[in-house]
């Protein structure tokens, strides 16, 4: 699968970050706009998965973004709040989905998780 797009949603429909969706109920919709035309991908999260479609259909969040930013999103290369902030993406609806965004997206390439890095330093001596 080359399209990076493609790929970000088959890995959510395929392993969710289920700890995180256990208690989230809902619907995104993403429209990513290219050249004009507008690309929609649907996702359904309940019971801790994730169901990915391509209907334009109501949601309980819109998200609106152009593809190739979205791309960024997608490699770990942007993230989704500050993105918000900075208006590259922008989001009606529920509030809580635009956070969720944050753990649905793959961490920056070479990031590590604050507990890992804390637990090689060395202990004062």
């Amino acid at each position: 699968m080359s399209d990076p797009i493609e790929a970000f949603f088959a890995q959510l429909a395929r392993q969710a970050p289920e700890r995180l969706l256990r208690r989230t109920a809902g619907s995104i919709r993403f429209e990513l706009e290219e050249d004009g035309a507008l690309h929609v991908w649907h996702l359904t999260i309940s019971d801790g998965r994730i169901a990915v479609d391509r209907r334009a259909r109501d949601a309980d969040t819109v998200i609106r973004t152009r593809r190739d930013f979205f791309v960024l999103m997608a490699r770990g290369e942007a993230k989704p709040l500050p993105a918000w902030l900075r208006n590259d993406i922008t989001a009606e609806g529920h509030f809580r989905f635009v956070v969720l965004l944050e753990r649905l997206f793959p961490a920056p390439p070479g990031a590590r998780h604050p507990r890992a890095v804390a637990g090689r330093r060395e202990a004062p001596g």
